[in-house]
């Protein structure tokens, strides 16, 4: 991508804002190096706001450590991807006398699960946000508005958000209750500040992603009648099950929920009748019973207990990591793979199936 001296320095103006860092904070951002989020919240937001980027150098996460590091720096603002607050959350929270006032979560979309218990333990709200690469934060809760939880909050200062149907291009303005779906897109007709100038030296990808005068980003979400808006999933991501539409996130969020389940990714998993079923890859807790198949049986249970009917996750497979991209994002697409080459050789290997509801 290509960046401007006004694009990262000035639209990063919305990420400060969404972060609620302020002169004086001191701000820990866990993320690599390698990736955007690094720029945005461990250099251009906290100089921004003439807050101390504080940097944190581990071999191995622990969160234990991490949390006395935390209350010995006295960290005020405190920002990093959903695997690292999933982690979090397997440990005890009282280990940290004295939280962060501001609390962010970004890369993936955090589950209500995840901002409940930190909420339980620490007295304050992690608040989610939407941006890319290609942008500056565009979407988030930011200090002082109602967080709803699931929703990654409103568009901030700067960005004209809208939806638009991946399929016809329209614009998606709502039904009779304001209620709305579609691809997250900017309208290029107020272009803001914090897009990229564009793909370099790639001038017939630029044009894709800007057809129709709108910034098409590939993510799904829905909005309310309030404005807010919730994530359903990259385009690619969302499957059908027996003519349903399947937001995998919205299963994953029911399977956290789980004591035994610390991680999980849903995708689909080809049936000579539904076209697809769901499948979830599940990474469990290091306290979860050595018995496969109860566990198994108690994950479907609860699920079916949460869900309806049509997105019943059918099958499960326990893993001993889930495939990631160095910002922590879950891929998919490789887990899709996997499923596809399963499939094909007739592999039922660590295949656990909900038989009594097929």
């Amino acid at each position: 991508m290509q960046h401007t001296h006004v694009s990262y320095p000035v639209g990063h103006l919305s990420t400060m804002w969404w972060l609620g860092v302020r002169e004086g904070d001191v701000h820990l951002n866990i993320s690599s190096p390698g990736w955007a989020k690094h720029a945005w919240s461990s250099f251009y937001s906290p100089f921004l706001a003439e807050a101390t980027v504080f940097v944190y150098n581990y071999d191995r996460f622990d969160a234990n450590t991490l949390m006395e590091v935390m209350e010995q720096h006295h960290v005020t603002t405190f920002c990093a991807p959903p695997t690292v607050w999933r982690m979090l959350i397997q440990a005890d929270l009282g280990r940290l006398p004295h939280p962060p006032r501001e609390l962010v979560g970004a890369g993936e979309p955090l589950n209500p699960e995840v901002i409940g218990r930190v909420r339980d333990a620490w007295g304050g709200t992690i608040r989610d946000g939407f941006g890319q690469t290609e942008m500056t934060a565009c979407v988030g809760n930011s200090p002082g508005q109602v967080v709803k939880d699931g929703s990654m909050g409103r568009p901030l200062p700067g960005y004209p958000v809208v939806l638009v149907d991946p399929v016809t291009g329209a614009r998606v303005d709502g039904d009779a209750h304001g209620v709305a779906e579609g691809e997250i897109c900017l309208d290029l007709a107020e272009r803001p500040l914090g897009l990229m100038a564009g793909y370099y030296a790639d001038p017939e990808a630029t044009a894709r992603s800007c057809e129709g005068g709108y910034h098409h980003t590939g993510d799904i979400a829905t909005r309310d009648a309030e404005g807010y808006l919730t994530y359903v999933g990259r385009a690619d991501d969302v499957f059908k099950a027996s003519d349903y539409k399947v937001s995998p996130f919205e299963l994953e969020s029911v399977l956290l929920e789980h004591p035994d389940v610390m991680e999980a990714a849903v995708v689909p998993s080809p049936d000579p009748t539904r076209l697809a079923v769901p499948k979830a890859y599940v990474l469990l807790t290091a306290s979860a019973h050595d018995d496969l198949v109860a566990t198994a049986g108690s994950i479907f249970a609860y699920a079916r207990g949460q869900l309806s009917p049509h997105l019943w996750v059918r099958i499960i497979e326990f893993v001993p990591e889930l495939p990631k991209t160095i910002s922590g994002k879950i891929r998919r697409v490789d887990l899709r793979a996997r499923e596809a080459e399963r499939i094909a050789s007739g592999d039922e290997t660590g295949q656990h199936h909900d038989r009594d509801h097929r």
